[in-house]
């Protein structure tokens, strides 16, 4: 198990943690060993699902229990999953956040499943190398997300979840046909000057989609009284011309750094951020209640720092997550085509849900 730093540590690399092993014997035969838990390595059990999918279960979850009971090993768990005590952590809020996500995994320790994650396929259009990057969620601590190029859209997806957001949901999405050009230093200090720019940005993409729907309903009505001009290639490929040169702009009109500063209000777990950024775009992140209640997409702005580094402002939420790329060489991953990718996403979200 690869897991996060700890909080809010993004640039730290991840941890490791062993959770179980196989020794091959003569006879093609084989012993499972669980290493979860801390008396040391007991009998375990491997099930192949089916392709990209396996099952491991433990015969002896005894060894996962500790003589102190719950309480040790919720502070044992506290320890190493955030480094800290309970005495250390003030905000009644982020205590029952953390007993809510102890007990839900604490549910699983006997039986888990493991599905392949294939890597985004990427593209020298994209505005950086897409992959896997640890991010700030405030008290749900550090969490993993997927960036992912689809054309005039780049697309952040949860690999691991909280009790808001589940593992697969689209966490962010990144406009890339609407940079942001944000004020000067001393007005980007200004929340509400930032505010103002964003839903500026927010009512023209709203007027934008429905003259794209009107004209999508036009198209529909014109189609169906007479042949199309124009073959349905010529259009795909007109509208991958399109994308790509959005993009292209979008990176060309970006200068090659400028100043940032987080506006004041705004609620950061790591105050560690770059103090440069390349470029910034209009955005939408995605926010719920407990169990995904209600959930909405909200407009924020996506900041581009460096090749590893990108930051994302909630607007609604006054808040700043940043995130840093997991540089850790995964071995045999493989990047499949676009369109496998987006179908593969569609797949993650379903399981999720």
């Amino acid at each position: 198990m690869y897991l996060p730093p700890h909080d809010p540590h993004v640039d730290d690399p991840m941890r490791f943690k062993p959770l179980f092993r196989i020794h091959l014997m003569e006879r093609k035969s084989a012993t499972v060993e669980c290493m979860y838990g801390h008396k040391g390595p007991h009998n375990g059990h491997i099930q192949i699902v089916k392709k990209d999918e396996f099952s491991t279960k433990c015969n002896q979850t005894d060894h996962h229990r500790m003589s102190g009971g719950r309480q040790e090993e919720f502070r044992t768990w506290l320890r190493e999953e955030w480094g800290r005590t309970l005495e250390d952590i003030f905000h009644e809020h982020m205590q029952e956040l953390i007993l809510m996500k102890f007990i839900y995994t604490s549910q699983y320790d006997n039986c888990l499943t493991y599905r392949r994650i294939y890597l985004p396929p990427s593209s020298p259009n994209d505005l950086i190398k897409p992959g896997l990057f640890k991010g700030t969620y405030g008290s749900h601590g550090l969490e993993i997300v997927m960036l992912s190029f689809h054309g005039k859209k780049a697309k952040g997806t949860k690999i691991t979840g909280d009790p808001n957001i589940p593992a697969g949901q689209q966490t962010v999405e990144i406009d890339l046909a609407h940079p942001l050009q944000l004020p000067d230093i001393e007005n980007l200090r200004d929340f509400s000057e930032l505010s103002r720019i964003v839903l500026e940005v927010q009512e023209q993409v709203r007027r934008e989609e429905q003259e794209h729907q009107q004209e999508e309903d036009d198209h529909s009505q014109q189609a169906a009284s007479q042949p199309a001009a124009k073959s349905l290639g010529a259009e795909c490929a007109e509208g991958e011309e399109t994308a790509a040169g959005a993009e292209g702009t979008a990176q060309d009109k970006a200068p090659a750094s400028q100043p940032f500063v987080l506006p004041m209000g705004v609620i950061s777990r790591n105050e560690d951020y770059p103090r440069t950024c390349r470029v910034c775009f209009y955005g939408t992140g995605l926010i719920a209640g407990h169990g995904f209640t209600s959930p909405e997409r909200t407009p924020g702005v996506f900041v581009l720092f460096d090749d590893d580094r990108f930051g994302f402002i909630w607007l609604e939420l006054k808040s700043f997550s940043l995130y840093s790329r997991i540089k850790v060489s995964f071995q045999n991953a493989e990047a499949p085509s676009r369109e496998a990718f987006d179908e593969m996403l569609k797949n993650i979200q379903s399981l999720a849900t």
